[in-house]
């Protein structure tokens, strides 16, 4: 058990001059005159029976106990800053969290804008962003694991109790690396993806519906060198090295698309077009905080749609 004639002064101090191997530089840096670091290192010694510090030639060096002890006080001295600046943070975060779940197009296009201005506000809110398969997110929400899920309308199984307000529509684009040798023909047609190693959203997402429906009306029953996935990183990284081609929605695609990184292939992709929006519980009162995070998702969507 600590000894509690230890107070936090002692422990500053004998940090102060064991960092500065100076009583004076540590009254300089601690605003206190020499003497006042002389008596609380003295103190502390005494409470602990043992000499902290020695003298060496016209200065002073910590002593073996000292050194024992400079661990353990540099640790109890964070844990106490820790403290207050979790309380700091706690005092200052008093409105209610706003929990976010956020499909990929969302996530690469307006959503990170719309947070940092949220941030801004001073509603004190914390936010949480989760990402996931639409499935996922809509059951949370359900549930009221979530505040709020931005992304595309859901089937109409996974609705029941929900409320969705549509924003803009975006269509699935199927894109290539600028170097593909693809681009060197003048047209393209689905049925020429048979023989290709194709990413495709998981079975899950909820634009793989539609891509299967855009493939079944163009003749296509199955695609046999496939790679499922939701992740936007991995989709990048894959066909900037490889001479693939991603079916993914074109938010998420849309700025490699006007860096000339990517390429859409020209192909009538109409069919696969749907609301993307704002989807929450239904019949429950939002929150302040929730009700300024959807304004201002809704102002820079307004913004940011044009791509799409």
């Amino acid at each position: 058990m600590m000894d509690a004639r230890i107070k936090f002064r002692h422990l500053q101090t004998f940090l102060e001059v064991a960092r500065q191997r100076s009583v004076g530089k540590a009254a300089e840096a601690l605003s206190i005159t020499q003497p006042a670091v002389t008596r609380t290192i003295r103190e502390l010694e005494e409470v602990l029976e043992v000499a902290l510090f020695e003298k060496d030639g016209r200065g002073i060096k910590i002593t073996h106990f000292g050194e024992v002890f400079l661990k353990h006080a540099g640790e109890s001295l964070a844990a106490v800053q820790r403290g207050m600046a979790s309380l700091a943070q706690a005092r200052k975060s008093e409105g209610p969290p706003v929990r976010i779940g956020t499909l990929p197009t969302a996530s690469a296009t307006f959503m990170p804008d719309a947070v940092a201005q949220f941030l801004t506000s001073g509603t004190g809110s914390a936010v949480t962003i989760i990402s996931g398969e639409n499935r996922a997110l809509l059951d949370s929400l359900r549930l009221g694991a979530l505040d709020l899920v931005v992304g595309r309308l859901g089937a109409a199984d996974l609705m029941t109790g929900l409320f969705f307000e549509p924003l803009y529509s975006e269509e699935v684009a199927i894109v290539v690396r600028a170097s593909h040798p693809l681009l060197a023909r003048k047209s393209f047609a689905l049925n020429e993806l048979a023989p290709l190693t194709v990413l495709m959203p998981t079975r899950g997402s909820v634009i793989r519906p539609l891509v299967d429906r855009l493939l079944l009306t163009n003749g296509i029953a199955e695609l046999p060198n496939t790679i499922e996935t939701v992740s936007d990183s991995f989709g990048r990284a894959y066909i900037a090295r490889h001479d693939a081609v991603w079916i993914i929605s074109r938010g998420i695609v849309s700025d490699d698309i006007a860096s000339g990184r990517f390429v859409e292939l020209k192909i009538d992709m109409s069919e696969t077009r749907g609301a993307v929006g704002l989807t929450t519980q239904a019949g429950v009162e939002p929150s302040a905080a929730l009700s300024l995070m959807k304004q201002t998702i809704r102002d820079h969507v307004k913004a940011a749609a044009r791509r799409f």
